[in-house]
């Protein structure tokens, strides 16, 4: 239920219906026609562009079609109190009361799915993967919250979504990771001091690796690199993915499939995916000029595989093939691309890290070459994270390396106050991630705010002892209103379209901001209470009204609803 949505059909079919009474010659299938929230300064729960966009489409005065379309509302659609022409022809509508109720009453009747757009979409987001070298770090908690709340959300509109974590679990790092921890059970088994190299991983995970091997490896002399090679890569990437999966079981997310790039060497998709491009003319033999600041004499003139990625967009053709004539990474990653898009995906998502906008253009190219356009892949880039403590950044231990770890994280501040606030912003920019407001018990801490607006809803629903699940509806009576519940009334009314929206546009950070306003609403409407007998929700141990029942109930079914799309969770006390 969408009541813009409802009232815009409602009002488009009037017009249709009477088209020719208004001189309108051409509807443009109501293109850009649009009901919204009106600005706060006016009274109005409704608000309509149709008579501006008709009236610049048929070049009639908009003020002119305007009144006549009032007039049409008036006489044929029953649910309006107040009709007003504002500005240059915006349309301003109130809902009667007899509205009102109704309205209300379809919300509490089909609580569970209140804000849903149905949609049947078949999804593939692929976020997180981290190099298996060692735990996550905190710029990972960001991209893992934003794919995994970005699942939620399309879940919750009936989509079909797979969570994949893409392994890469082949190349020179795999090798240095291997090489990392076999000179550690050096040290433990042999007393041969570490010695840090360039290449080399530091942190002291890499030592509990290292004794996990030895104790499982009894009779294992690890005295070659090479000769334990093939050991030391299956058990070091087992117990790195291991500290992995913990980390993101802890902030409250499970992938539904791991794709490891080793197989998808071994099973020769590369070559195949290479060989179905160039069976459609997208591959040539040729040579790339040399890449931007770097000059002619120092670059080396080899002739490889080039994918023409410049036919779907991208800047310039891309290399398959490095001078060795080995496969670069783009190579690998097309392969793993080709084989999402034979898994039958409609969509495919990637959420990237910040150090990887300028990859964007062509793994797109390759996914509309591969696929001959009908596969859609979109790729979200999640910006850093700065901590902060006492307003100054704050640097937690490096126990784990050369980076900030998301245990470090877990260790200072709970789940639920990290996945709310990794999503306080767009994904798009940098995000300020304050302790000192996470950790505050106030209107300041926004997740904190949210959750205590439920838990308040909790205590009045005790104090009454009622079920906050029980079935509650409106008689069709007179519906009588204060300003703090009209505005709240107005606020919940909105959510079906902060869920279209957010879903339209892969924009997840939308549900926290509007849950921390409506939060607002009704912490506010709240302390009316403290000041004003008129607007306290309890006298004499009974509600004030059915009505003041009914607004609270709705926060909740909000509150509840967005707040499981988020992952967090609503404690009925605090």
């Amino acid at each position: 239920m969408n009541i813009f949505e409802d009232y815009l059909n409602k009002i488009a079919a009037l017009i249709l219906e009477n088209q020719k009474f208004l001189e309108l010659n051409d509807l443009n299938k109501f293109k850009g026609v649009t009901v919204e929230t009106p600005p706060s300064e006016y009274n109005f729960d409704l608000s309509c562009n149709i008579c501006l966009v008709l009236g610049k489409k048929n070049k009639i005065n908009p003020i002119e079609l305007a009144n006549k379309i009032k007039k049409l509302i008036k006489e044929n659609l029953k649910d309006f109190e107040t009709i007003e022409i504002a500005g240059p022809g915006f349309l301003n509508l109130k809902l009667s009361n007899s509205a009102l109720v109704l309205n209300i009453n379809k919300i509490l009747e089909n609580k569970e799915s209140y804000g849903k757009k149905q949609s049947n979409g078949n999804y593939n987001i692929e976020f997180v993967s981290a190099n298996p070298t060692g735990p996550m770090h905190v710029g990972h908690c960001r991209g893992a919250i934003y794919g995994d709340v970005l699942a939620n959300l399309l879940k919750f509109n009936g989509n079909k979504v797979t969570k994949e974590y893409y392994i890469n679990d082949y190349g020179n790092q795999i090798t240095n990771f291997s090489k990392s921890v076999f000179f550690r059970i050096r040290e433990i088994k042999y007393n041969e001091k570490f010695t840090p190299q360039t290449d080399l991983y530091p942190g002291d995970y890499i030592i509990e690796i290292g004794k996990k091997i030895i104790n499982s490896h009894k009779d294992e002399k690890f005295d070659n690199f090479e000769k334990s090679f093939s050991l030391l890569k299956k058990e070091s990437l087992k117990y790195s993915m291991g500290l992995i999966r913990s980390d993101l079981k802890k902030l409250g997310i499970e992938h539904d499939n791991f794709f490891s790039e080793t197989k998808l060497i071994e099973n020769n998709l590369i070559n195949d995916s290479i060989n179905l491009l160039k069976k459609n003319n997208f591959v040539e033999e040729g040579y790339l000029s040399p890449p931007k600041g770097e000059k002619d004499k120092d670059w080396k003139k080899t002739k490889r595989l080039i994918f023409k990625s410049t036919l779907f967009g991208d800047d310039t053709d891309r290399a398959l093939q490095k001078n060795d004539g080995s496969w670069t990474y783009f190579a690998n990653d097309i392969a793993y691309h080709m084989d999402k898009v034979n898994r039958k995906y409609e969509y495919l998502i990637n959420v990237l890290g910040a150090d990887h906008t300028g990859y964007i253009k062509r793994i797109m190219a390759a996914v509309s070459a591969l696929s001959k356009n009908e596969v859609k892949l979109n790729c979200k880039v999640c910006q850093l994270v700065k901590l902060y403590k006492d307003g100054k950044p704050f640097k937690m231990s490096k126990r784990s390396g050369d980076f900030i770890s998301a245990q470090d994280l877990l260790k200072e501040v709970d789940k639920d106050s990290i996945r709310f606030m990794m999503l306080n912003r767009s994904n798009d920019v940098e995000l300020d991630f304050d302790f000192d407001k996470v950790l505050e018990k106030s209107k300041d801490n926004p997740v904190f705010y949210v959750q205590y607006s439920f838990a308040r809803i909790n205590s009045i629903f005790r104090i009454l002892n009622k079920d906050l699940d029980e079935k509650i509806l409106l008689p069709p009576n007179e519906l009588k209103l204060n300003n703090s519940e009209i505005k709240i009334l107005r606020k919940v009314f909105e959510w079906p379209k902060i869920i279209e929206t957010a879903s339209f546009k892969y924009e997840p950070h939308r549900i926290p901001y509007f849950l921390y306003e409506l939060a607002t609403l009704f912490h506010a409407h709240w302390s009316k209470g403290n000041e004003d007998k008129d607007y306290k929700f309890i006298k004499n141990g009974k509600i004030k009204n059915q009505v003041t029942l009914a607004i609270i109930t709705l926060v909740s079914v909000v509150v509840q609803r967005g707040m499981n799309i988020l992952g967090v969770s609503l404690p009925n006390k605090m």
